[in-house]
């Protein structure tokens, strides 16, 4: 029989959907006399995947069309033309203008207008993890991190101080930033085929930081990144998890769990620690090092620190954590709530 901790690391599943709740999502708008910091690239009004599209033939009713995109960017079903139209982040005038074109063999001089009708199926926007209230946004305004968090409650003590944001170019239409705020910029961004992953640090974007600050669209996934755990059990008035984002060792691990009880044994602390598939065990006395006999041990992620407790015997197997924080609720079953 094989004796092991087992922890299990949060597994998150990214599901792209644009299905509402059954419950009536919750709509926020932007408070008056507000504003967002405008970036120095404008952003048109483009067609983006979801959106209902109204095709109008100025004069005639028999070559109008309604309807949406296909998966890959087309406009799904437009009749009387030779060629399919491409409609995805591009504006209303462009594509009006292929339409216009498309039909010039049936019509003299037509005049196309092309408007988007309705806005709301776009791809949903996740934000979860170390957060008071991880929830589902449909983003049909302008809208920036910071205010995301806001209206999620804010962050909770677990946050590791870092933000992930995983964009898939396929469910929005980014435009460009500058060259100098991209040398520039504190966020670290990873692209990928398809797709990219901005890094962000909680402490630039609570200075004030623009990069750090971007604006979410439609289909973004966003991962306020949680500490690893440490887990101190046994002989302390507060027996927890603690998430650590710097070192953290034994004496601070023990004051953070509100410091030894009256019959714990100092003498006798245990560290378990996994390291490469199997568990090494380490006995500390607290009282050397509180008088500087020996040093001070740095914990590790994952690692448990047990006080034993006076007239108890030494733990034959490593302890098992069993910690439901650690189980991510299912993304659909997250509150959906309406930007705009």
């Amino acid at each position: 029989m094989q004796y092991f901790l087992s922890i299990c690391s949060v597994c998150s599943i990214f599901l792209i959907v644009s299905a509402f709740a059954q419950t009536p999502p919750e709509t926020i708008s932007r408070p008056e006399n507000t504003s967002l910091i405008s970036d120095s690239t404008p952003r048109p009004n483009l067609i983006q995947l979801g959106d209902l599209i109204d095709v109008d033939i100025v004069g005639s009713t028999e070559f109008d069309w309604r309807g949406t995109l296909t998966p890959e960017g087309y406009l799904d079903g437009i009749d009387f033309v030779d060629e399919p139209i491409f409609a995805l982040c591009r504006t209303e005038s462009a594509v009006a203008a292929d339409i216009a074109k498309g039909y010039q063999k049936l019509l003299r001089n037509p005049q196309v207008q092309v408007k988007i009708l309705d806005r709301s199926g776009r791809p949903i926007s996740y934000l979860f993890g170390a957060v008071k209230k991880p929830q589902r946004f449909k983003i049909q305004r302008e809208i920036r991190l910071n205010e995301l968090i806001i209206i999620s409650g804010g962050l909770t003590e677990k946050s590791s101080g870092e933000i992930q944001i995983i964009r898939s170019s396929r469910l929005n239409c980014e435009t460009t930033e500058s060259n100098d705020k991209q040398e520039n910029s504190t966020v670290k961004i990873k692209q990928e085929v398809g797709s990219k992953t901005l890094n962000i640090r909680v402490a630039e974007l609570l200075k004030g930081d623009q990069p750090s600050n971007p604006l979410i669209l439609s289909g973004d996934i966003i991962t306020v990144l949680e500490a690893e755990p440490i887990y101190i059990i046994g002989g302390v008035v507060n027996p927890r998890q603690i998430n650590t984002r710097s070192q953290m060792t034994v004496t601070r691990a023990i004051a953070s769990a509100g410091g030894f009880s009256k019959n714990a044994d100092q003498k006798n602390v245990t560290i378990y620690r996994k390291e490469k598939g199997a568990i090494k065990i380490f006995e500390v006395n607290f009282e050397k090092i509180s008088d500087t006999s020996e040093q001070d041990v740095i914990l590790q992620k994952y690692d448990i620190i047990e006080v034993r407790q006076n007239g108890s015997e030494k733990r034959k197997f490593p302890p098992l954590i069993r910690n439901a924080d650690l189980i991510e609720n299912s993304l659909l079953d997250l509150p959906l709530r309406i930007i705009e």
